[in-house]
């Protein structure tokens, strides 16, 4: 007779793996991808290491899934920004500012997930997740230029650009050796505005 999960243990199973993503997520957002060590990770979410080995072969792929969720949620925090915001020329200064915001105010976990050194496997999700970064851009750009507030341009050239803009100039701000930001609002407004002068936009708030 072939074995058969039943119900509870299919439950038990995904409420393992719930925990343990969860667990690892707040260890990185403390420490980054170093404080999230299997052990650490395991005591976290309250189960064995060779239950987080059943779940996640490596801990490559418990990183990745980890980044896979953020970069989902962050996504979806971008697009209810855009869609609050008619205007292109508004919504993407509001959508580069939430981000920037967002990073500044968890510092730990951007950088794990923007630079902090990592598995080859990790980078290649960090490489996904800029593209889907920036189809979400090019939506709004696209928009823009069909209303005529940006000028005509490559759309995908200009949306990676945007987001390797605003990632390449948190690095500092927040990596390890980081120092405390007197004005994080003027460092927004500086990426923004950077942001959309590169697009050609100009004259509006």
């Amino acid at each position: 007779m072939a074995y058969r999960r039943t119900r509870l243990m299919e439950e038990r199973l995904a409420s393992n793996r719930e925990r343990i993503v969860r667990a690892t997520r707040r260890l990185i957002s403390e420490g980054g991808f170093r404080h999230a060590q299997i052990a650490a990770v395991a005591s976290e979410a309250g189960v064995s290491t060779g239950t987080i080995y059943r779940h996640f072969p490596s801990k490559a792929e418990l990183f990745v899934e980890v980044l896979t969720a953020a970069v989902e949620h962050e996504i979806a925090i971008l697009q209810a920004v855009i869609e609050a915001q008619p205007d292109p020329h508004k919504a993407l200064h509001a959508a580069v500012a939430s981000f920037v915001r967002r990073a500044l105010a968890g510092p730990n976990l951007a950088w794990a997930f923007i630079a902090e050194p990592a598995e080859p496997e990790v980078d290649a999700e960090r490489i996904r997740a800029r593209k889907l970064l920036g189809d979400v851009f090019k939506a709004v750009l696209k928009q823009g230029v069909n209303q005529g507030v940006f000028p005509r341009q490559n759309l995908d050239a200009s949306a990676a650009c945007i987001v390797g803009a605003y990632t390449e100039a948190l690095v500092g701000p927040i990596g390890p050796s980081r120092k405390t930001l007197r004005d994080k609002e003027r460092l927004v407004d500086a990426i923004c505005q950077f942001c959309l002068r590169a697009v050609g936009a100009t004259g509006r708030g």
